[in-house]
């Protein structure tokens, strides 16, 4: 929990039996507009498996924030990240969804399924999901979702540290994406 009471991440990995994707989660951050208040303005989920520069970045973005429960852009600052980084707006849903160029990962602004925790009880509204899957078929390396209030800004920086082309170390790379990672070993 933030100093503010406002911010909070969980480990939820041991006791939380959601699942996305059919993988556990392990991340639940969440906001809230009021330190006292007993349900949670958004949450975002994260999965097992997801690279864990995306999780610092939404983290650190979130902590930047001056008020963490709601945000002034669009789900459009999501996608412009995405395709100023090689991202490829969906043929059917161009204004909601992007897949990366060998259409492994998508992010898609889409109705959640429940469970999702948000102020808003609405079930109808869209929030973000993302994944990587290796191949059609194959099981999910990660996933994240963001329940419908979850400020775009803070969706648009994950999409930016997970886009990131900058290299990261690794002591295990998953095997069913080795065709698509470029390896660089230590000079």
């Amino acid at each position: 929990m933030s100093p503010d009471a406002l911010r909070g991440a969980e480990w939820v990995l041991a006791d939380e039996p959601l699942q996305l994707g059919g993988l556990p989660v392990a991340w639940e951050i969440s906001a809230r507009t009021e330190p006292d208040q007993a349900l949670v303005a958004w949450t975002a989920y994260f999965t097992t498996g997801l690279p864990p520069e995306s999780l610092a970045a939404f983290a650190l973005a979130l902590d930047a924030r001056a008020d963490p429960a709601s945000g002034v852009d669009g789900p459009e600052s999501v996608l412009a990240e995405l395709t100023a980084r090689g991202w490829r707006p969906d043929e059917h849903h161009p204004g909601t969804t992007a897949w990366d160029i060998q259409l492994t990962s998508c992010f898609t602004l889409c109705t959640l399924p429940a469970l999702i925790e948000d102020q808003d009880p609405r079930t109808e509204l869209a929030g973000w999901q993302a994944w990587a899957e290796p191949a059609v078929g194959r099981p999910y390396l990660w996933c994240a979702m963001f329940s419908h209030s979850t400020p775009h800004d803070l969706v648009a920086a994950f999409a930016t540290a997970l886009t990131s082309p900058s290299p990261v170390l690794r002591r295990r790379l998953p095997e069913s994406a080795e065709s698509q990672l470029t390896l660089t070993l230590p000079s």
